[in-house]
């Protein structure tokens, strides 16, 4: 008997009438359900779902038993759970000072205001040393681009503004500013540490926010692998609009930079004439939080060892500081709807009594906001015997209004941007490219984990046209809620889109579990070099 299409059927659902179809047939009740979920995991007593605490325990155990009656089998390694371990320091601030050394006086550095000093299980706790602009900070084999070559880093603190030249690729220039990448270059010239300038061209969230986020909890897993480079001795963040102490005496101002920014021009390298003195206090403790796993076996005996993988991210940022009186950071969007969404697609499978022919894995990850740790663990410690063949990844991809355009994050570099624009196209959902590739969000989720392993992803934004509303209200929304309280339960969501998207996403999912041959990279992509 052939599937029928879940998308088509939602459609007409949502448009038909309800006195014909009845209320609970309409998108808008298909998209109340969905808000159900978020309206449980992002309520105040989850405290904002914070890695390894009860919030995120409750949440983790609602998951569980969602995907239990949805009838996705267990797939954790205990029951539906996937458990780890993680390392956990905070910021002691009434230990920490900052300090710029010129002339033997001392410019001292207000800590939230002037800049953020990061904290990692290893970081030295007193640290002096000097600096050096070195533009991007990026080195990038491929295209004999190092802005490290020819300046003297052995022991000292780099300095960078973030991002990358105009005429670099977008996914190369993700790459190699990720976390991992950069500490391997930085580690190899010798530094010892950073000091970030985020670049004001492609700032999402305001400084008051990135000052905020200071206090958060900083997470490594216990057992990272033996691919992941050890942190460097010290992390700091700085002001933009506080950078120019850093280049007193230099010959060279911010603004300057800037200039060269604005106009695409190459950045100057030079050292800086301050030292950086860095005190640091922190403390340290120990977590465990888990993955909840759940999977719809294959009914090709062939095929059912070859597994697609539907990911989202239980955690958020749990109890932070205060924005107009709030302290919980609820994360509705970020990423309860994407949670949501695994809920509402596992649903609609065992209700269309659907037989993948490959295996569908569900996977809702911990530890995504403490830098993709829940997923970096389950791809290098898969809980099922088999092949990982595509990730398709929901990660606040914002149902703010009406589905027309779909944004796809890595459609031009796998066979998977065929299967979505043949699936969007048949619901006249027109598919977008990122149209912000500065802001790197291909590799700031889950699905970079399993670009890393060679496994062909993909992520999603609801799309717009420039200039238009819809531009507006997606910018405001970072602008305003992104990782802030007011990413709450109390903001317009558009839910006949939202159940629209989820219908997509179920097709989108069953076309490639289908298909004769699994997803390929496509010849020229950048991340095909990650496939064993």
């Amino acid at each position: 008997m052939k599937r029928p299409n879940r998308l088509l059927m939602c459609l007409a659902l949502t448009f038909a009438g309800s006195a014909a179809l009845g209320q609970s047939t309409t998108g808008e009740a298909v998209g109340q359900r969905w808000w159900s979920h978020i309206q449980f995991l992002a309520d105040d007593s989850l405290e904002g779902r914070d890695t390894g605490s009860r919030g995120f325990e409750k949440a983790s155990d609602y998951m569980a038993e969602q995907f239990r009656a949805a009838g996705l089998q267990p797939a954790g390694t205990e029951g539906y759970r996937q458990p780890m371990d993680f390392h956990v320091v905070r910021i002691d601030e009434t230990r920490c000072s900052l300090d710029l050394l010129r002339d033997g006086k001392v410019q001292p550095v207000t800590l939230g205001d002037d800049a953020v000093l990061g904290v990692n299980w290893h970081a030295a706790e007193n640290v002096e040393a000097g600096g050096v602009f070195v533009g991007y900070g990026l080195t990038v084999p491929e295209l004999n681009y190092d802005d490290l070559a020819g300046q003297d880093v052995k022991g000292k603190i780099v300095v960078f503004v973030t991002g990358g030249p105009a005429d670099m690729s977008g996914p190369i220039k993700a790459h190699y500013q990720s976390g991992e990448e950069r500490r391997k270059a930085l580690l190899k010239a010798g530094a010892i540490g950073t000091i970030a300038i985020p670049n004001p061209k492609s700032a999402e969230i305001p400084w008051s926010r990135v000052a905020a986020s200071r206090f958060q909890p900083r997470m490594e897993l216990r057992d990272p692998g033996q691919d992941v480079p050890p942190p460097l001795q010290v992390g700091i963040v700085f002001n933009p609009a506080r950078a120019d102490m850093l280049f007193a005496g230099s010959g060279h101002t911010f603004q300057e930079i800037l200039a060269a920014l604005n106009a695409d021009k190459p950045l100057p390298h030079f050292p800086l004439v301050v030292k950086v003195h860095a005190r640091v206090g922190m403390t340290r403790s120990e977590a465990k939080s888990e993955n909840v796993v759940g999977v719809l076996p294959g009914s090709d005996p062939a095929l059912k060892k070859e597994y697609v993988v539907i990911s989202a991210h239980l955690d958020h940022l749990g109890v932070g500081e205060p924005v107009n009186g709030d302290r919980i950071y609820n994360g509705a969007m970020d990423d309860a709807s994407g949670d949501a969404s695994l809920i509402e697609i596992a649903r609609a499978m065992r209700d269309s009594g659907t037989k993948p022919k490959r295996s569908i894995l569900f996977l809702s990850v911990t530890g995504e906001e403490k830098g993709l740790l829940g997923s970096q663990y389950f791809a290098g410690h898969p809980t099922v015997s088999g092949t990982l063949v595509a990730d398709i990844n929901m990660d606040m991809y914002l149902p703010l209004f009406p589905l027309k355009y779909l944004e796809v994050q890595g459609l031009g570099e796998s066979t998977l941007g065929d299967d979505v624009r043949a699936i969007a196209g048949q619901a006249g959902i027109q598919v977008q490219a990122d149209k912000e590739p500065d802001h790197n969000r291909f590799i700031r989720s889950d699905q970079y984990s399993f670009i890393k392993k060679g496994v062909p992803s993909l992520a999603f934004k609801f799309g717009y046209i420039p200039g238009t509303a819809e531009e507006k209200i997606f910018k405001a929304w970072y602008a305003e809620r992104y990782h802030a309280p007011s990413d709450d339960l109390s903001q317009p969501v558009d839910l006949p889109a939202a159940a629209q998207f989820n219908a997509i996403l179920e097709n989108l999912a069953m076309r490639v579990a289908d298909a004769d041959h699994r997803p390929q990279w496509e010849p020229n992509s950048f991340f095909r070099r990650f496939v064993h």
